[in-house]
């Protein structure tokens, strides 16, 4: 039967973090309780999950379909799947805040990320967003990913590998992570790319390491949490003028609760978590038209002092 399961499942060069048939020992199950409960635990024959609903044999579990309920030894009922990847990277162990599913989703979408591509990411933070790259990038693109910090590097490192169920000591064949800062770290590599994902507080500082390595038709994509950021970002490419005129978004979720003829918006949302901003790569000397739509009066009046496109000269000193 174990012979069968593993025939039929997903196939491992294929790096997908996904299986398919009876549960086995070693993976990972996500248990929902009746009030929404959740918990992520590796499945290990002959251990027990406790909780105050009492215990659970992980045995029981094993071998079994997913998309079952058990009962705990005082009477909880619990339903049992693999984690889905929007699940895992929500519930997974945080050195950083991480790019919640419906913003890795958005970053993948429109910023077209294609299997075979070769994506740089700067800010690899839990790893969240990495994940979702790799599986769009497959085991025959790259992801390179760039963090300053050692302690976020190793929680991303464990979560990458647990994910995508890597043997101890390695990680998905298509990821390269670097500890360093991208604005001096890719330059000095050399390395030509598809796209750049900046997940970082100051995205703006790697915008001329961005364009040198972006090829002709590629993509930069920032992921930046406040308004302030998301003006200097996007007028610091603007002003660069090797880009095409920057896209910025928001995107909100908001469930809905449907029961009877009681259908309204859920009470709670997933509102604001970041803006992201896109904008493609001219070939080199080569600049995008100017805007035909001037801009609202004052918008770069004496009072901005960030960067300033190339047909919005700074006004005279003095000038109210």
């Amino acid at each position: 039967m174990m012979e069968d399961a593993q025939r039929n499942d997903v196939a491992p060069e294929a790096w997908s973090g996904v299986h398919r048939g009876p549960l086995r020992a070693g993976e990972w199950v996500r248990l929902v309780d009746g009030k929404g409960r959740k918990h992520n635990f590796e499945l290990v024959a002959g251990k027990r999950f406790f909780s105050n609903k009492g215990h659970l044999d992980h045995d029981e579990m094993i071998g079994r379909e997913e998309g079952f309920t058990v009962t705990s030894s005082a009477g909880g009922e619990y339903l049992v799947f693999r984690p889905l990847l929007s699940e895992f990277v929500v519930s997974m162990p945080r050195g950083a805040a991480v790019v919640y599913p419906k913003d890795s989703a958005q970053v993948v979408a429109m910023a077209d990320i294609f299997p075979g591509a070769h994506v740089v990411e700067a800010g690899v933070g839990s790893g969240a967003l990495t994940c979702s790259l790799l599986r769009a990038v497959g085991p025959y693109g790259r992801v390179s990913s760039y963090e300053r910090r050692e302690e976020f590097a190793d929680v991303a490192r464990a979560n990458v590998r647990q994910f995508f169920g890597a043997p101890d000591g390695q990680t998905h064949p298509a990821w390269q992570l670097t500890v360093g800062d991208l604005a001096e770290e890719l330059p000095a590599s050399g390395e030509r790319c598809d796209r750049i994902i900046l997940d970082m507080l100051a995205p703006w500082e790697c915008v001329d390491a961005a364009a040198d390595a972006l090829r002709a038709g590629g993509i930069v994509c920032g992921y930046v949490a406040t308004t302030t950021q998301l003006s200097r970002f996007v007028e610091t490419l603007r002003a660069h003028g090797g880009f095409t005129e920057p896209r910025a978004w928001e995107s909100l979720v908001r469930d809905w609760h449907v029961e009877g003829l009681a259908v309204r918006p859920d009470h709670k949302m997933m509102g604001h978590t970041a803006f992201l901003v896109t904008a493609r790569r001219m070939a080199p000397g080569e600049r995008a038209p100017l805007k035909k739509r001037r801009p609202a009066p004052g918008a770069y009046g004496v009072d901005y002092d960030g960067p300033r496109p190339a047909s919005e000269p700074a006004p005279p000193p003095g000038t109210e």
